[in-house]
């Protein structure tokens, strides 16, 4: 049981968790039909369909970019950057929900894959010094 307390086991399982999470969304956000995402989630219907697929796109991109870069050791700095993405990503989330009126549904959330990607973030900051590959 000394592998739960390593810091590498729960920085893989939080990158595992967004990756899936985030590629579960992103290709929902990128490949469904307009009218379908409205009825899951609300907010599709209310913006332009160019900005539901690069949400998708950049969700979906941003999930592999949290396992392969490093998985591979090909430009690992790859991951803490698709981390610092995601982490915009659910920065600028909130506000738009904000301003919708709907963070009681959707702040915890929010929160929650914010406090994930900023832990992934910072622990693999230092690769950023290895910008060469």
């Amino acid at each position: 049981m000394q592998v739960l307390t390593t810091m590498t086991f729960w920085l893989w399982a939080a990158q595992i968790a967004l990756a899936i999470l985030y590629g579960m969304a992103g290709v929902m956000k990128s490949t469904q039909p307009i009218p379908k995402l409205a009825g899951m989630i609300v907010w599709p219907g209310d913006v332009p369909e160019g900005f539901v697929r690069f949400i998708g796109i950049s969700e979906a991109l941003a999930a592999l970019g949290m396992v392969l870069p490093i998985a591979t050791g090909i430009l690992p700095w790859l991951t803490p950057l698709a981390a610092i993405c995601l982490s915009l990503i659910q920065v600028l989330a909130i506000a738009f929900h904000a301003r919708r009126g709907e963070t009681s549904k959707t702040l915890p959330m929010n929160l929650a894959f914010l406090a994930l990607s900023l832990f992934v973030a910072v622990a693999l900051w230092p690769l950023f010094g290895k910008l060469g590959g």
